[in-house]
This record gives C-alpha cells, sequence and structure tokens, in this order.
C-alpha cells in the first residue's frame, strides 16, 4: 500500500515571526509504516511553504491509498480540508486524522469532516501499524471510525510503556535543511511522554495518559548522534512537557552527552518544582542554554485554581537555580483566568519583571477540549467563540469579568511592551549583544 502523512498547511505565528519549524509528528508513524514494508511518503507543508493547493497537487499526483493527517486544535479546519482534497481525487482513497484535537473530539471530528474514514486517538504508532496489517477495524484499539452510516468508537488503547522500542523519526523522508533558525540546522526531540499533573488548561494527560514514561538515557544519546552526525544538525529542542521530571535520569543524559563531547546546544521544558542548582549546572554542562518554565501566574491564588501544584518561591528558586548556572529562562505567563482580577494581572506582569527573566511569554486563558477548563466554560457559558482557529492563546475566546475582549487583548500586548521596553532589560540586552535577537524573540508573540 501507498501511504501519504500530511502535516496541514498552517504557519504558527512563531514560524511566521521567526522562521523556525520543528520535526513533524508524522515523522514518528512513518518508520512503522516502512517496517511493515509500505511505500511512505511525507509532505511537511509548513517546512515546504506549500498550501493546500500544492498540497491536493502532491495528493493527486503521488495517489496513494492512505492519507494521514495530524492536526492540532487551531489546525484542524485546514486538515478537513486535506482530507477533502484527499477525497476529491480518489473517493476509495481513506483519509485517517490523528493528533490533540481529533484524539479529544472523535465522534465531533468524523461528524464535522464527512472525507474523514479513521480518527486515530492518542499515541499513534501502534495505531497505524496495525490498520496496515489488519481489514478488520473491530480489532484496532482506539481509534473511532465510520460502519454502515455509523460512528463506532473502539476502546481506548493503553499507552506505550517501553519508548525504547520505537522507532526513530523517518528523518530521511524529510526536508531537513529545511529545519533551521538564524542559518543553524536545527531540529525538535520527544523523549518521554505522559504528565502526571492536574493543571486545569492542559490536555495532556488525556493524550498520553497519566504515566510518564521515558526513554533510556543511552536511546536519548543514540538520537541524537544520529541527528548530529547524520544529519549536521547543530540545536535540539526537546519538547517533553517536563524534560527533567526524572532527576536522575536527566542527570544520565548530561553525563552520556558529556562523555560523548557531543557537539550540540539544546533547550528543554522544567516545572519549577523539577528544578534545583545541581541540576541547572548539569544541564548547563551538557550544552543546554535555555530552560522553559511553566510560571503562569505571580498570585498564589490564581495558580491554585488554575491547579498548577506549585508556590511562587518554588518560582523563585528555580528561575535562581537556572540563572546562576548561567542559562536563559523562558516563562510562560496566562492572564485572564476566569475569576481573575485586573489587579491580579498586573501583579503577574510585575512577577515576570521581578524574575527578571530572559523571555517572557504572556498568553490568554484557552481551555482546550478534552481538558477540565473547556468543560468549566461550557457549563458556565463562558465561550465567546468556538472557531477553533481563534485557540491560538492569543485572542480572547471566554467571557472576563474585568475586560471586554479588545480589553484583554489590549492587556496583552501592554505586558509585552511593560516586560520587553524596561530600560534595564533593553540595557542588559545591548550590553550582551543580544538586543534585537531577544526583542525579536519576545515581540514576536504578540505582532
Amino acid at each position: 500500500m501507498r501511504w501519504l502523512l500530511v502535516e496541514p498547511p498552517v504557519q504558527s505565528d512563531i514560524q511566521a515571526s521567526l522562521g523556525a519549524v520543528g520535526i513533524p509528528s508524522s515523522a514518528y508513524l512513518a518508520p512503522i509504516l516502512e517496517r511493515n514494508n509500505e511505500e511512505v511518503r511525507i509532505e511537511d507543508a509548513p517546512a515546504l511553504d506549500h498550501n493546500l493547493e500544492d498540497v491536493a497537487d502532491v495528493i493527486r499526483d503521488y495517489d496513494p491509498d492512505y492519507v494521514g493527517i495530524s492536526a492540532l486544535t487551531t489546525d484542524i479546519e485546514e486538515a478537513y480540508r486535506v482530507a477533502e482534497a484527499a477525497k476529491k481525487s480518489g473517493q476509495s482513497r481513506k483519509v485517517i486524522l490523528g493528533g490533540a484535537h481529533p484524539t479529544l473530539r472523535p465522534k465531533e471530528t468524523l461528524e464535522e469532516c464527512s472525507s474523514v474514514d479513521i480518527v486515530a486517538r492518542g499515541e499513534g504508532e501502534e495505531i497505524i501499524d496495525e490498520i496496515s496489517r489488519f481489514e478488520d477495524l473491530s480489532r484496532i484499539k482506539g481509534i473511532s471510525y465510520r460502519e454502515n452510516g455509523n460512528i463506532i468508537e473502539n476502546q481506548d488503547r493503553e499507552p506505550i510503556m517501553d519508548l525504547d522500542s520505537l522507532p526513530f523519526p523517518a528523518y530521511h523522508l524529510l526536508p531537513m535543511e529545511r529545519y533551521e533558525f538564524d542559518g543553524i540546522r536545527y531540529a525538535t526531540m520527544i523523549t518521554s511522554r505522559g504528565c502526571p499533573f492536574n493543571c486545569v488548561f492542559c490536555a495532556s494527560s488525556r493524550i498520553c495518559g497519566k504515566k510518564w514514561r521515558g526513554k533510556s538515557p543511552e536511546r536519548v544519546l543514540e538520537q541524537m548522534k544520529a541527528l548530529r552526525y547524520d544529519y549536521d544538525v547543530k540545536e535540539i529542542e526537546i519538547l517533553d512537557d517536563t524534560f527533567v521530571l526524572d532527576k536522575n535520569r536527566a542527570t544520565e543524559i548530561c553525563d552520556l552527552m558529556v562523555e560523548e563531547g557531543l557537539d550540540i546546544t539544546w533547550s528543554c521544558s522544567s516545572r519549577v518544582d523539577t528544578m534545583d542548582s545541581s541540576l541547572a549546572e548539569k544541564l548547563r554542562e551538557a550544552g543546554c542554554h535555555t530552560v522553559y518554565m511553566g510560571i503562569e501566574s505571580g498570585v498564589q491564588e490564581v495558580l491554585d485554581r488554575l491547579k498548577k501544584g506549585i508556590t511562587i518561591e518554588q518560582a523563585r528558586d528555580a528561575v535562581e537555580a537556572v540563572k546562576e548556572a548561567d542559562m536563559n529562562v523562558v516563562g510562560s505567563f496566562i492572564l485572564g483566568v476566569p475569576g481573575e482580577t485586573k489587579k491580579q494581572m498586573e501583579k503577574t506582569i510585575d512577577f515576570a519583571k521581578e524574575l527578571d527573566i530572559t523571555l517572557a511569554q504572556f498568553t490568554l486563558f484557552t481551555p482546550y477540549p478534552g481538558t477540565e477548563s473547556y468543560e468549566n466554560a461550557e457549563e458556565n457559558d463562558l465561550f465567546l467563540t468556538k472557531d477553533w482557529s481563534d485557540f491560538s492563546t492569543l485572542d480572547p475566546i471566554i467571557k472576563n469579568d474585568e475586560m471586554s475582549a479588545e480589553e484583554l487583548k489590549n492587556f496583552m500586548r501592554q505586558a509585552y511592551i511593560r516586560f520587553y521596553l524596561r530600560p534595564s532589560y533593553i540595557w542588559r540586552a545591548v550590553k550582551t549583544g543580544e538586543l534585537w535577537s531577544l526583542l525579536k524573540k519576545g515581540i514576536s508573540w504578540f505582532i
């Protein structure tokens, strides 16, 4: 069989401003199909600067038996258009839709787009393997599909426990030269899955489960070496929700990188309650230059409402540990949490300034499908829109007691201005020679 795996032609706000794209999720599925002797092609439309017409041309010319499409919430409408294009040039062609949004709304996805035949829920490797081998869809856990005009939802599939058993992404099928940032060959990696925490705004545990699972340090190093030596990648962004959740594993990975003498710089994410000085020193020694932290708010009451499970003091301590290790800190903050007052939002901006982190990302509270916050917003009739393209965290999509939608969006813009146009921030950036780079990265989030 011939398979085409498609990343929809949607350009993120970060890509639009900075020009950076990451390794597509379809690259994790392609080697599973190759192992089954299937013919596979990846159409990474964002990386190739392809529009919908280009994608439709690729589908028509390649003429696959199956088209697999991955979609986030903001991408879903474009994913539907890709599905429709696939059916238009071949009605017998099977269209499979996976990713975060279809996982969380499988029945609705099939109802909203008649061109989708199968929805793959959650982790896709075992699902795509069985779809390629079994004709009887009723045997396959973790899918929803159409049968005789009805929508069938098979039982859930357990998360994949042994991540070392999975092949590396199909880098050989990707335009690797297209993945670069500021002229440096760049790649993303996922070294662990699952999230045991209960943040009301995050659907990660609904997609990959609450049990955290990590690749072994040896397997992580092996993948890094493949990227460095086979594809000349010099910068890696580790996309794990919390790379350092298992501190011993993170330390072992760092030790192996140092032992290998791996000439790679990289970044990762950490909760503030999983970071300390000794771990920060290890990360820096191994070439890590930036740690992303979900700080979210400068008000303990708001953090508790978000069920973040952290304290203000933990945030201060974690930021200080990373800064003392001479690494950058990128902090994310949420504005417009239901029940949050304007005064509390002001305190969050002040807290970001107090922490004096390298970059601050301010976003608007966005209840994604599958989250506790989404259910609460529906129950309390808070949604201003259900246009999925607006779920970007940059547009107000729920009512706020303190401000109108336009006032809230302007408040977010002011947060960026107040953080980045401080004289002390500009002077530090001038001294380090990073003024334009830092301002471009920061302001790109609200342009």
